[in-house]
């Protein structure tokens, strides 16, 4: 019989080895689980400004959801498509059905059902907007009979709304023009929306004025689609806190110029 402290060193380096030869065979395994066609295809939603818009001089995506999609290819060894669409809806829809491999949504149940979340990485609010000379002064004011609200469809506000609004309608934006626009020329009482989009909204047009405080606050994360291999999901879920955790996150809103933001508390269930 071996001595039992030869015995022990046995069994950790046996322990060791095993550790490392799983993380190795994990690792080339995830490129293939994340991105089956080889390439990470990211979905990029330009409407809303906070996760990404337009840089001025190239006509190129950037923002948050630019930088994590591009440091999760890096790691990942592969090579990186921005699949880039002017709605949420239509973000949802590319990673649901499998033609974008990850994309960066608000947290909803609705969602849930095709797309796997990790945990949120910010957190931002959504705000009511309506002329300057409008009876409505506070969020309660809104949910009232007669009352039309313009809300983006397919967006995080317009299925939490669908649940919460009792009494108003709900009036669904398309794409273009934006939801501003939509409740201006429908001559709507009230537009929902991300409240940096209003306050960009409110300054390019005259007589708005934005409610205080908010009616919801939107978890943005990162999906991918339901079916893929549980390894990528996990993985996925540890990148978003580390990125939380590093300052990455961060470092990227103050690089963009996103105010309003805040960083999302590291979930205890990654933690453990």
């Amino acid at each position: 019989m071996l001595p039992i402290r030869l015995y022990r060193w046995t069994l950790a380096l046996s322990w060791c080895l095993t550790s490392q030869l799983s993380f190795a065979q994990n690792m080339t395994t995830l490129p293939q689980q994340f991105a089956p066609m080889g390439t990470l295809r990211a979905s990029i939603n330009l409407g809303n400004p906070i996760l990404a818009q337009k840089d001025a001089a190239s006509g190129q995506p950037v923002g948050v959801s630019v930088d994590l999609a591009t440091d999760l290819a890096r790691r990942l060894g592969l090579s990186l498509a921005l699949v880039v669409f002017d709605s949420a809806g239509k973000s949802v829809e590319a990673v649901t059905n499998g033609q974008a491999d990850i994309g960066f949504f608000a947290v909803d149940p609705v969602r849930g059902q095709g797309i796997a979340f990790t945990p949120p990485y910010v957190l931002i609010e959504g705000s009511y907007l309506v002329a300057k000379d409008s009876a409505i002064q506070k969020n309660e004011d809104v949910d009232h009979a007669g009352i039309r609200i313009a809300v983006g469809k397919g967006s995080a506000y317009d299925l939490y709304l669908t649940r919460e609004i009792k009494q108003a309608q709900l009036h669904r934006a398309p794409t273009s023009p934006t939801t501003v626009d939509f409740f201006l020329n429908e001559r709507l009482e009230v537009a929902a929306g991300v409240k940096q989009q209003l306050e960009f909204d409110a300054a390019r047009l005259p007589n708005l004025r934005l409610l205080p405080g908010r009616f919801m606050v939107i978890e943005q994360a990162m999906g991918l689609p339901k079916d893929r291999a549980p390894e990528a999901q996990r993985y996925l879920r540890q990148f978003v806190e580390e990125m939380k955790s590093s300052g990455f996150v961060a470092a990227s809103l103050k690089k963009h110029k996103i105010e309003g933001a805040s960083i999302a508390p590291a979930s205890p269930q990654e933690n453990r």
